[in-house]
């Protein structure tokens, strides 16, 4: 089957490109304040890292259904662009639009976190102007990096990822010889429940692949990229996970939880005060990495919206030059500087909880139907399939539905409501375009 035509995009995402991508935005704040969280450690005590198991045997299966669907459809829009070739246009705004509202409020997320931790190394200054002007300097710097083209974006993934890996890795190496052997030991076995509440938590520490492969009509052959680019990426932020959080908990023990800056913490438990100021500079060079590959993946789903009619056609737009979706980048950026400056979008991170797990479902049904009905973009070369993804799609259905079932009524109605506006842009389309909607779904 035919895809439709993306003129003026380029194929210029390899592996080692989207791979980074999906590292750098996987690995943005998180990593430097999951350690501490109460319902992570504070739940499970030393044995949290059975939490971080389980989202990567969920992640892995989760991985198998985006490799499945992303070598089988190349348009940009990433999962929104598989749930609509699968199911249908409706379905696909859905799950895009679940997938958009998890990454602007990610983004404005850990520009808030490069804001507080840039203030933090710079005492003295007014924090509410600063902290305001900050965040417009960093967005506008990100999205002009982004504007100029997707070749300049992918290398300052690459970039960004390997200077925001290095810190982690030295504090890895350096902290295994300081690790406190009684502070690993378990003094039991934890619940099943806190588990599964655990690793709800630290999903969105792992996730970051459905962002990633939103420009997947920039990847060049998406049907080898894909399949191994997401399983280096999930390779590698497993493994940095794991030992990190070792480090922290065999440095700092039972005091680790509740701590809001454990690495940097445990950088100046093992190196004195100029670890913390290093781990704190980690902190800042992380986060831009990471809205860095946000802003380079995110505005992708508004220019997605707009080519297939449910926003206004000027987000679909290409810059003749640089060839890439330039007002959709600027419109992205904006809202999510807005929610990241007006300090009132903390209210809005538990639809992540509940929007982010449809997302996968979603993902998964897709690559179901995709390989049902023998979908295939024109003149891909479908790779070889992966061990074990016959089995993928109902393991990852399954655990996500595991997941859904411990969020709370609230988390619920706050979900309901954002899927409701979601639901309610798609009817004022099809209703402006004259598509009675019981057609268009």
């Amino acid at each position: 089957m035919a895809a439709p035509r993306e003129v003026g995009l380029v194929r210029a995402l390899g592996v080692v490109g989207l791979a980074a991508s999906v590292v750098n935005i996987t690995i943005g704040g998180g990593i430097f304040r999951a350690p501490g969280s109460v319902e992570v450690t504070g739940r499970l005590g030393a044995a949290a890292p059975l939490a971080y198991l389980l989202c990567a045997v969920a992640m892995a299966f989760v991985v198998m259904c985006f490799a499945e669907a992303g070598s089988r459809v190349s348009m940009t829009g990433g999962v929104y662009a598989y749930v609509e070739r699968a199911f249908g246009q409706f379905a696909g705004f859905f799950i895009g639009w679940m997938l958009w509202v998890v990454g602007t409020i990610a983004t404005a997320a850990v520009g808030t976190i490069f804001a507080d931790s840039l203030l933090r190394m710079l005492p003295g200054l007014p924090a509410i102007p600063f902290r305001a002007l900050s965040l417009v300097v960093v967005f506008a710097i990100v999205a002009t990096i982004n504007v100029l083209g997707v070749k300049f974006g992918a290398r300052l993934n690459v970039a960004s990822t390997i200077i925001k890996l290095t810190p982690l890795a030295l504090l890895i190496v350096i902290g295994l010889f300081h690790l406190e052997p009684s502070n690993l030991s378990w003094s039991g076995t934890p619940a099943v429940s806190d588990i599964a509440r655990a690793s709800i938590v630290l999903l969105f520490v792992f996730a970051g692949i459905e962002s990633a492969l939103v420009p997947s009509g920039e990847v060049a052959d998406p049907a080898r990229t894909v399949p191994r680019a997401v399983f280096i990426a999930l390779a590698v932020c497993t493994l940095f996970y794991m030992l990190v959080h070792v480090v922290a908990q065999g440095v700092l023990g039972a005091s680790l939880a509740g701590r809001s800056a454990p690495l940097a913490d445990t950088a100046g438990v093992i190196v004195g005060p100029g670890g913390a100021v290093a781990m704190g500079v980690a902190v800042v060079l992380s986060t831009f990495g990471y809205l860095c590959g946000m802003i380079l993946a995110i505005p992708r789903a508004l220019f997605a919206f707009a080519r297939d009619g449910m926003l206004p056609r000027a987000l679909a737009a290409v810059h003749p030059r640089y060839h890439t979706p330039w007002i959709a980048i600027i419109v992205q950026t904006a809202v999510a500087l807005l929610l990241a400056v007006s300090a009132t979008w903390e209210k809005l991170v538990v639809l992540a909880n509940v929007a982010v797990l449809i997302v996968y479902i979603g993902c998964a049904a897709a690559a179901w139907q995709l390989r049902r009905k023998g979908i295939r973009d024109e003149g891909a070369t479908m790779a070889k399939p992966i061990r074990g993804s016959t089995v993928a799609v109902p393991l990852a259905i399954l655990v996500s539905l595991v997941m859904l079932s411990s969020v709370t009524a609230k988390e619920w109605l706050y979900s309901g409501a954002t899927a409701a506006v979601g639901v309610a842009i798609y009817w004022f389309a099809t209703m402006r375009r004259g598509k009675p909607v019981a057609e268009a779904v």
